[in-house]
This record gives C-alpha cells, structure tokens and sequence, in this order.
C-alpha cells in the first residue's frame, strides 16, 4: 500500500509580535499523522496566501522568502525518496527528524554496534569481563565482513536488518569461520540480538527482527576434576614458582567457585566473619551481578595466608597474584603434563570442580551451592547434578564390571 505524503506551509495569524510578524510552520503528513516545525522564519500575516503556502509579493526580500521555502520542499521530498529507495518504512516523524539532522536516518548497524562497544570498554572489570568486550568486538568484525561480501557496503541501516539478514549471517559465521562451532556462532549471532533490542528500545527500529528466531545450543559434556586428580595437582612439586603460584590460584577456586574475572578481584573487603566466627567470602558477581556467599574452606585460607605472608601484593588491595586468563590457561597445560592428566585443564575447570567434586559429591544441598556459585537460577546449577549423577554412573559401572555374576 503507497503512502499518503504531503507538506503544508502555514502561519498562525493571531500570535504576532510587537512589529506585526508571525512565524512560519512547515507540517508534514505520512498516512494522516502529522508533524510541525517553526522555520524561524517571519511574515505579516496580511501579506500570507493560505492557498498557496506562500508569501505575496514581488519584492526582492519575498521573492528570496519563497525561494527558501521550494527548497524546504524540494529537500523534505528528497528525504522520502530516499527512505523509499532504501526500502525503509517512513513516518512524519522520521522525516521531520532526517530534515533537522537529528533524526534516525542515519542509524546505521556497525556505528551503533561501535557506541555499544566504546561504551562497555568503560566498564570492563566493574559490570562486564574483559572476554565479554572482546566477544562483542568480535562480532562487529564479523558483521563488518558479512556486510561487506553479502552487500557491498561498509555499513547497513538497522532498518533492513530482518530475519533473512540474521540466518544469512548465522550462515556465514558457519560457512567463513575456522574451528567455529555452533555455540560460538549462537553466541555471535545472540551478541548481534543484544543490539537490535538497543534499537528495538530506542524505537530505532519498529519490530524487533529476532522475534522468530531461535537459538541453537549444542549440548556440551562439562568436564571436572575428581578427587584423585585434584588431589594430585596439590600435592604435586612444581619445578618452577610461576607454575606454582598459577597451581595455587587454581586449587583456591576448586575450594571457593570464583570465576576468573572475581578471584582476580577479591579483596579484604570480601571477607567477612559471620555469626559462626568463621571466615566467608561475599562477592557480588562481575558476570550476572548477583551475591557469591562461600565459606573459606581451609585448603582456600592456607593459600592467602601463603601470599600473604610472602607479601608478593605489596601497594595493593588483592589478596592472589592473578595473571592474564590467556598465560593461566597455557600455565595449567604444562601443569596436567606434569601430573599426567589428559583432561584439557582450564582455568573454569576449577569452578565445575567446586560445584561437583568438593560441594555435591559430598552430600551440600544443590540450593546452598546454587548460593555459593552465585547462580541467578538454579537450573543453570542442576546442570553439574547432572555431571554428577554420570560421574556416579560410570563409577558404578566399574563396579558392576567388579562384581560381575559368573554363574
């Protein structure tokens, strides 16, 4: 259906000032809406034709008023053909805005995505991760190329972006990117989701394009560390102290669940004592802003006080010497050579150990470690229940393969 488009120029003869002037109104109408603007322009009000929109006269100082008021028009039409080349749905408002420059019309992906990023630089370390910000740098880099090869263009208007653009990209995640596996295209494409709710929000866009799209999880077997292996990182010499301090950050939050971005910054100020005289750790999230309460379980307070002691922390509030996630992981591999474990030991790996082989396996209700994980639902929790009920299974099948009847 064609829209209904029009511009009217009037005047409101009874508000004159002190020398008899009025102002002049430029209305634009889409489909029976209107929107106004004063043109800070003046006229006697005697001097106006209502029928034409234009000002009698054939004077210099008329002649070069009317002038100004055809190219209003002429520039007001050719902010609607471009909307209407663009194929983007206009309003009045939209157009009034585009005349001003002040308006949406120029609200392209990539700037919008590139605000979003400056601004979550900002609060990296205190609301969001640094690996949070460097996934949604990520992303834009990948929408950048998408646009580029599937469009021709270095941006696009968040007005085309649709549900063909979102499986289109989906695609190419899939189809251009190395050792791409599924979770990491849903997360790309989910960070891509989190902007269009921006736009969708800010009434950038009229409907939000993710409405009938879905994402595609793959299930992934979460691995832990059992006792045996666990027990055999803290007892194992290291040759070296950076091996050492790396092993003691690790064993600290197998017995705590801090992720990485919260033991890095655990202070004093996150130990207290509680009514027990015992000491705990209370920790707000950086991740999902919710309370981590743990209890400093012994094997966690000998290693602060190891540091402590040793005072490696000096002209600072941190309790461990955390380094980069990048260096912790690469450090952990030479530490599962070392003890002969053939798991791919990361750093993460120590808060599925908490949540599995220190906490459920030894009878703590799945509600206090939901708690002390600090999960904002305890479905997110059930997930190492499950862990641990296939630990029990393959444990149990040794033992069925122990016990076998022989008949």
């Amino acid at each position: 259906m064609k829209d209904s488009f029009s511009t009217l120029f009037y005047i409101r003869g009874s508000r004159v000032d002190k020398n008899g002037m009025t102002l002049i109104y430029l209305r634009i109408t889409v489909n029976g809406k209107r929107c106004e603007i004063s043109l800070q322009r003046k006229v006697r009000p005697e001097r106006w034709d209502s029928k034409k929109g234009r000002v009698r006269g054939t004077i210099h100082s008329t002649q070069e008023l009317n002038q100004f008021l055809d190219g209003i028009v002429s520039r007001v039409y050719q902010i609607q053909g471009e909307f209407i080349s663009e194929g983007i749905p206009y309003s009045s408002d939209m157009i009034l805005n585009a005349f001003q420059g002040t308006g949406n019309r120029h609200n392209t992906l990539l700037s919008i995505y590139g605000d979003h990023n400056e601004e979550l630089s900002e609060l990296v370390g205190r609301e969001f991760s640094s690996g949070a910000y460097q996934r949604h740098l990520r992303t834009a880099r990948h929408l950048k190329a998408f646009i580029k090869k599937e469009y021709g263009h270095e941006d696009i208007n968040v007005r085309k972006i649709d549900l063909k653009f979102i499986n289109r990209f989906e695609h190419f995640l899939k189809t251009s990117l190395k050792n791409c596996g599924q979770n990491t295209v849903t997360k790309y494409v989910t960070n891509l989701k989190k902007i269009m709710r921006i736009c969708y929000a800010n009434d950038w866009i009229s409907k939000d394009p993710f409405y009938h799209w879905k994402a595609k999880w793959k299930k992934v077997e979460r691995d832990i560390l059992n006792e045996r292996e666990l027990k055999t990182i803290m007892e194992k010499e290291l040759p070296s102290k950076r091996l050492d301090q790396v092993r003691d950050i690790f064993v600290f939050c197998c017995f705590t669940g801090l992720s990485y971005i919260d033991v890095q910054k655990l202070s004093n100020n996150h130990i207290v004592l509680a009514m027990d005289g015992k000491k705990w750790i209370k920790i707000k999230r950086t991740k999902t802003d919710t309370k981590s309460s743990v209890p400093l379980l012994m094997v966690a307070e000998k290693i602060l006080d190891k540091y402590k002691v040793k005072g490696l922390l000096n002209n600072t509030d941190k309790l461990l010497p955390v380094i980069s996630n990048e260096k912790l992981n690469v450090y952990l591999k030479e530490i599962a050579n070392l003890c002969n474990i053939e798991k791919r030991l990361t750093f993460h790996l120590s808060r599925h150990t908490f949540a599995t082989t220190v906490t459920l396996a030894n009878g703590v209700p799945i509600e206090s470690v939901s708690k002390m994980l600090g999960h904002s639902s305890l479905k997110t929790t059930q997930i190492y229940a499950k862990v641990l009920d296939k630990k029990l299974m393959e444990d149990m099948e040794l033992v069925r393969a122990k016990f076998k009847f022989s008949g």
